[in-house]
């Protein structure tokens, strides 16, 4: 499991470099198209396997760890590129986002591929339970929640759903912040996970070469998956101003590419 304690004493710094020298040393051999492994990331760092299971029992420990902090590492710098505009436009931070997501799903498959397609079995609540941590997630639905509060987008009512999204809002299992949310008005994260799921799926498709090349080249699938989801979050009033800065931020990242 992550660790999240602030170290302390001498022995807790040394501990926690240790893990980040973990995660740097698997972020380098996945970039450099390498197995992970525990023995990998062993001799690497010039250590035995065996000291390594002090810090990770097992090579699902390795992943979970791994995954967990290129997560959050990935997510900061998003959020810097996001501070180019104000708070109080959540929407064009969004937008943001989103191509900082799909620009380090291409750049960096491996890494991606780690931390969002690491399957997690129905019955393994502690794995499960650390997926509604993600920092990513927070960081996406966080936007969707500000959105919402100066848009007043509409959404389902509880009534509307599925007894199983019923279920599946009221108890949610995803990377969202929920307390605020009276139970009658989940009906909001409905639209999360929808929103969700058109982001990643096509982003997915893109960073594993499952599509067209001169789409992926291109963009406009993203694009217009971005685009169609203005209406449903109430944003279509603003798609003039989104699409410029949509386009802005794609061309940026195909120069910085260049």
């Amino acid at each position: 499991m992550p660790h999240l304690r602030v170290p302390v004493t001498r022995r807790e710094r040394q501990r926690e470099a240790t893990y980040d020298e973990i995660v740097a040393v698997a972020a380098d051999l996945l970039d450099e198209g390498a197995d992970l492994s525990l023995r990998a990331v062993a001799t690497r760092m010039g250590v035995t396997a065996p000291a390594l299971y002090r810090y990770v029992a097992n090579y699902q420990q390795l992943v979970d760890l791994v995954a967990f902090e290129l997560d959050r590492a990935a997510t900061a710098e998003w959020k810097k590129e996001v501070e180019r505009y104000p708070e109080t436009d959540p929407a064009a931070r969004l937008t943001v986002g989103c191509v900082c997501f799909r620009q380090w799903a291409l750049s960096k498959p491996r890494q991606f591929a780690l931390v969002f397609a690491n399957p997690i079995a129905a019955a393994d609540t502690e794995r499960r339970e650390l997926l509604t941590i993600s920092t990513s997630g927070h960081f996406f639905t966080d936007l969707l929640w500000q959105i919402w509060e100066l848009y007043q987008f509409p959404y389902p009512s509880l009534d509307e759903l599925d007894p199983v999204i019923q279920d599946a809002v009221l108890n949610p299992l995803i990377p969202a912040k929920a307390e605020h949310i009276p139970p009658e008005d989940r009906g909001i994260l409905w639209l999360y996970m929808r929103s969700w799921s058109a982001l990643y799926g096509v982003v997915t498709l893109e960073s594993t070469g499952h599509c067209d090349p001169r789409v992926i080249e291109s963009g406009q699938l993203f694009r217009a998956t971005l685009l169609d989801w203005l209406e449903p979050l109430g944003l279509d009033g603003e798609r003039e101003r989104l699409t410029r800065i949509l386009d802005e931020e794609m061309s940026r990242h195909r120069s910085s590419d260049g």
